[in-house]
């Protein structure tokens, strides 16, 4: 393609010259020739152009959602990642940049970190490093949680700020509870999804009724599925349910 262009490209040239030697000169002969092919070799030049702009255009497509898109598979797990630019003779010592990260796994969080790196600091994975990157465990894994969530995600019509709120026994699983809510309530694709602040929050300053309901002492839930006692008798006239609904 590259050498298809070029070769339009010199021609268009050549048509070009060829024009204002007619013009300087005044050859009826060959100015009635030059001008259509003058006019054609134009016309192919620019949509060679336009091809190689197509080109280039989807090649930066795909690259950006190669490297930008993330996908939430299985469940998320948070990672603390820190990392800098590399050091230079005007910048011997340059800060460190430390991010909670979502990710399914650290190959994944390293690719978030540099995307908000960056937007947000303006440098890169080829003018920086990772210093640290370790997983974060969930401190009482075996306690239910009510955590808020503070997001923004872009959807077919512009960027939206959005607080959620989900029960659950790990920020890891929470946010894993966001995204796919998120997925089936807007149709958020998982690399537009970016995970501002994630808190656990109070029973008393939570906001979401879905959340509020569970904040009862005298709340009960419905035993669908009853299991048999040793106590029951051996044989029975009809046979055993254990569905009652």
């Amino acid at each position: 393609v590259k050498f298809i262009c070029a070769v339009l490209r010199v021609t268009a040239v050549v048509a070009v010259i060829s024009g204002l030697w007619v013009a300087k000169h005044k050859t009826s002969r060959v100015e009635t020739f030059s001008f259509p092919c003058l006019c054609i070799c134009l016309v192919s030049s620019l949509r060679a152009l336009s091809c190689q702009f197509r080109a280039r255009a989807n090649a930066l497509v795909l690259f950006y959602q190669k490297t930008a898109a993330m996908k939430a598979k299985g469940e998320l797990k948070e990672y603390e990642v820190i990392g800098r630019k590399l050091p230079s003779d005007k910048e011997r010592n340059p800060p460190l940049y430390k991010m909670r990260i979502f990710a399914p796994d650290p190959i994944v969080a390293k690719s978030r970190f540099w995307y908000f790196l960056r937007q947000l600091k303006k440098f890169k994975k080829s003018t920086g490093e990772i210093v640290s990157l370790k997983p974060i465990p969930e401190k009482s894994p075996m306690k239910i949680k009510n955590f808020g969530i503070w997001l923004r995600y872009d959807s077919r019509s512009g960027t939206h700020n959005m607080y959620r709120e989900y029960r659950d026994l790990s920020v890891s699983g929470a946010v894993t509870r966001c995204y796919r809510d998120m997925g089936a309530r807007h149709r958020a694709r998982a690399h537009s999804i970016q995970i501002i602040k994630v808190e656990q929050v109070k029973a008393s300053d939570t906001r979401r009724p879905q959340v509020k309901q569970f904040h009862d002492s005298r709340i009960r839930f419905p035993l669908p599925k009853r299991i048999q006692h040793k106590s029951m008798n051996r044989f029975s006239v009809r046979k055993p349910r254990t569905y009652f609904l």
